[in-house]
């Protein structure tokens, strides 16, 4: 039994170094205040990157804000003064409940709807849970 120990000693000290790298983060938001309206200028874009409905994270960012808003011309328009933290805090807040897997951690998630129920599938572990709807 001493040799199988040594062996898998030896085994485990000629692996490489593995370094855990992030390949994917939250996208960050183009905030731009004019006046009482605040602009997100990329918001296509984070949508896209989330792989999610603009129409679904739109809605989200509303109700999380409680404020109105509008989808115009590939920007978010949303009604009041908000700096780029607040809104970027929000979309972390998306990003954990309706993007992120629960299990692995992993972006490879998918939107479910069946009958009134909506749930998040992983498309790398298999992970299934129920998220609220908006």
């Amino acid at each position: 039994m001493d040799d199988y120990e040594q062996l898998l000693k030896k085994a485990k000290q000629s692996l490489p170094q593995t370094q855990e790298t992030v390949r994917w983060e939250v996208p960050r938001a183009n905030v731009q205040v004019t006046g009482k309206r605040t602009a997100v200028k990329n918001f296509l874009e984070m949508a896209k990157a989330l792989r999610r409905d603009p129409q679904h994270l739109a809605k989200f960012l509303f109700k999380e804000m409680a404020v109105p808003g509008s989808l115009e011309s590939g920007q978010l328009i949303l009604q009041g003064k908000f700096n780029s933290d607040f809104v970027n805090k929000r979309i972390e807040d998306y990003a954990k409940e309706f993007v992120l897997c629960s299990e692995c951690g992993k972006p490879d998630t998918q939107l479910q709807k069946s009958d009134r129920l909506w749930t998040l599938k992983c498309e790398a572990c298999g992970a299934k849970r129920p998220v609220r709807a908006i």
